[in-house]
């Protein structure tokens, strides 16, 4: 079972997550996010535990405090495919003219 704990504080490492989740049964892996560019932590983190030990350690840390924080313990969902096919791609969106230049034409 995989558990998504949030609310994190960035000072949080794995170890601390680790030792913290420990306490309820075998901890498998932790997984500890940061932003790919910084470094820094995105103050989430994956928890994987046999189903057992992470119910129970969801019903224990959920919304308690760790680390001056309220965590956010629950189950982790399926990540979303993304579609970046669609939408806008950064590209300016909608033009009312299509003459470039400064002010389109306008001055």
């Amino acid at each position: 079972m995989t558990l998504y704990v949030g609310n994190l504080n960035y000072r949080a490492g794995e170890q601390d997550l680790s030792e913290l989740f420990s306490a309820y049964g075998e901890v498998k892996s932790v997984s500890l996010i940061s932003d790919k560019f910084t470094g820094r932590s995105k103050g989430f983190a994956f928890v994987e535990m046999d189903e057992a030990a992470g119910n129970e350690a969801i019903a224990q840390l959920h919304d308690t405090e760790f680390m001056e924080r309220s965590l956010v313990v629950n189950e982790a969902r399926p990540r979303e495919n993304r579609d970046f096919r669609g939408g806008n791609r950064g590209g300016g969106g909608q033009r009312r003219n299509d003459r470039g230049g400064y002010g389109g034409g306008r001055y």
